[in-house]
């Protein structure tokens, strides 16, 4: 029998209201062997948010501490708020041979690519600026101000898209769901991630 192949580090950026979450969820739904990686963050929950479950909500104080010690695989500050992705639990999963998905911004993604290369990297694009700004006055979450902030950070953030591995528009969050998929099992299949399945077939 083929040893267990290592999971795949899949980091997935794009601005706030693009559809991330619901593109996701509906990629987890396609595959069996991917994994969401619970980030730490600063900011207070939203309406409905467990913690555990969609974050780790810690304090600033909290998060700066395990900054020093070297706890996060990435950290970055969007909007006022500091975001983290715990470095053990990404790392266990991996040697599982499960797929870990880090959600995302453009500083942390940078982080990641420049210390995990192999990264498999997805820039989610909306179909239109009208249509990020209609998502986003959608919620009914944030202030006129903090809409107008997520704005232009949205188009500073676009302007990134072209350092990731894949861009993929999400004009139906279905098929966003479905490219990616295909990104991933493509990605799995490359032969430098495979050489070893070869050697092991040849002696066996």
């Amino acid at each position: 029998m083929l040893r267990r192949e290592k999971g795949r580090l899949i980091v997935i950026s794009g601005p706030s209201g693009t559809g991330k979450g619901t593109v996701i969820a509906l990629l987890m739904g396609l595959r069996d062997d991917l994994c969401l990686s619970v980030s730490l963050t600063t900011r207070a929950p939203r309406p409905g948010e467990v913690d555990g479950r969609d974050y780790f909500f810690v304090s600033r104080e909290e998060f700066e501490r395990r900054v020093e010690e070297g706890l996060l695989l990435e950290h970055a500050e969007f909007v006022g708020n500091c975001y983290g992705t715990p470095r053990e639990f990404v790392e266990q999963k991996l040697e599982e041979g499960v797929s870990v998905i880090l959600e995302i911004d453009v500083q942390g993604a940078e982080q990641v690519l420049s210390s995990c290369p192999d990264s498999v990297s997805v820039f989610i694009l909306p179909p239109s600026g009208t249509e990020l700004e209609r998502r986003l006055r959608g919620r009914h979450t944030d202030s006129e101000e903090k809409i107008r902030s997520r704005l232009l950070a949205a188009k500073r953030e676009c302007a990134e898209a072209g350092k990731y591995g894949y861009i993929v528009v999400n004009d139906s969050a279905q098929a966003a769901a479905e490219e990616i998929n295909a990104i991933i099992t493509a990605e799995k299949c490359k032969s430098a991630y495979r050489t070893n399945l070869v050697t092991e077939v040849l002696i066996s």
